[in-house]
């Protein structure tokens, strides 16, 4: 077997064993908040982009109709996840952002997250460390390349 094919299956190995992870406790993050996915994607595009067009630039980033987005939205600040305010510049525009208790949420789910992770570091010697190292920052770098 050529080194480019061993390659590409282990990448699709590992991705299948990190993703099957990630979405078993993506899941039990979702059941134990109550959230819908979508939810769950606007605290995260908020946490990490904010959000400078309202409803519409949530609309875009989940790939549903404005109504949807509102509704999704209403429900966060029900919640006390997200607080709505008018654009200053264009009133037409609503700005949202986490409030204290969102961000807060939003933490917990990156930290159980993080935990699986620190626990594979945990099961590897320094050099298997150092290697992984160099590899990830290799195929990352890679993957970066190949976006849109």
């Amino acid at each position: 077997m050529s080194s480019s094919k061993l390659l590409t299956e282990v990448i699709q190995r590992w991705s299948e064993v990190f993703m099957r992870r990630s979405a078993r406790d993506f899941k039990r993050f979702m059941s134990e908040t109550g959230l819908s996915f979508s939810q769950i994607s606007i605290l995260m595009r908020l946490y990490h982009h904010g959000c400078h067009g309202g409803i519409s630039e949530v609309g875009e980033h989940l790939n549903v109709t404005k109504a949807a987005a509102s509704q999704n939205i209403e429900r966060l600040v029900q919640m006390g996840l997200v607080e709505r305010s008018e654009d200053l510049e264009d009133r037409r525009l609503k700005k949202l952002a986490l409030t204290s208790k969102g961000q807060a949420l939003v933490k917990s789910g990156i930290t159980v997250r993080s935990q699986w992770v620190e626990g594979l570091t945990k099961a590897l010697n320094m050099e298997q460390q150092d290697m992984i190292i160099s590899a990830l920052t290799l195929l990352t770098d890679a993957a970066l390349k190949t976006e849109d």
